[in-house]
């Protein structure tokens, strides 16, 4: 029997009021630039509390509010932090439930993505995970009628995402998305060099550089530098901070960076 995946991280990441969690997210996407890109492939965003990501995770939904026509899916990928993951997790929910609705899974795409090898049902990874939880009101409020396939990634995955990506690539409609945050812990300033060196690897499209200690979710973000250099897509940074910027001190930062993916 189908389940809804109940959120996990409500109240505490992000708020659990729906009146308040609305104007949250529609205050970071408005305060975003407008997307530079017309012909989005791939988006990648950050996955923290709100305070923190939130305004880059805004910047990339604001490309996803562009594109809303046209998107009927998201590939929603992210690292698995609290279960330990081999290959790909799946989820067999129906939905998965945020303070503002229910976001429908899409099954005809989980299908496909579940036949690539790697790639199994693991509810469990996702019962507590935050790093899909948080991105979904972002989902709502860009794209209120579209579904999502949540995927979580153990390290080593690269070569099973960089399947799975290139699995639903041309699907009309579906458009990936990777859940990453990048340095963690580090003083301000050397997070600053770390992050603009993940970035320039990411502008570049050359996923050696990315290292698995410098992006939580670097298999993915690797897996999609790839394929986006063999599609001949160019990548643009949207916007590139850590939490000294948003709401944090400066002893110790997260890094956040949101990425778009389009058409060479």
């Amino acid at each position: 029997m189908s389940h809804v995946r109940q959120p996990a991280v409500a109240g505490s990441f992000y708020p659990d009021s729906p009146s308040a969690l609305a104007r949250a997210v529609d205050g970071y996407i408005a305060a975003a630039r407008p997307c530079p890109c017309a012909s989005l492939r791939a988006l990648v965003m950050p996955h923290a509390g709100y305070p923190y990501s939130g305004p880059i995770a805004g910047s990339a939904a604001r490309c996803l509010a562009a594109q809303a026509d046209r998107l009927r899916t998201i590939v929603l990928i992210g690292p698995a932090h609290r279960v330990w993951v081999s290959g790909v997790a799946a989820s067999s929910a129906s939905a998965f439930r945020t303070p503002l609705g229910d976001v429908p899974t899409d099954s005809e795409v989980t299908s496909v993505c579940t036949a690539v090898s790697g790639v199994a049902v693991v509810d469990a990874a996702h019962g507590r995970e935050h790093c899909l939880e948080v991105e979904l009101p972002f989902l709502q409020r860009a794209l209120p009628r579209c579904a999502v396939l949540p995927l979580l990634c153990g390290r080593g995955s690269d070569d099973v995402v960089e399947d799975v990506l290139e699995a639903v690539w041309d699907a009309p409609g579906v458009l990936p998305v990777i859940s990453t945050d990048l340095s963690h812990y580090e003083p301000y300033s050397v997070a600053r060099r770390i992050d603009g060196q993940t970035a320039a690897a990411v502008l570049e499209l050359e996923p050696g550089r990315i290292a698995d200690e410098n992006a939580c979710g670097a298999p993915a973000l690797r897996a999609l530098c790839r394929v986006a250099k063999r599609r001949g897509c160019l990548a643009t940074t949207l916007d590139l901070r850590s939490s000294g910027d948003t709401a944090g001190g400066r002893s110790e930062v997260v890094g956040y960076g949101a990425f778009a993916f389009s058409e060479g």
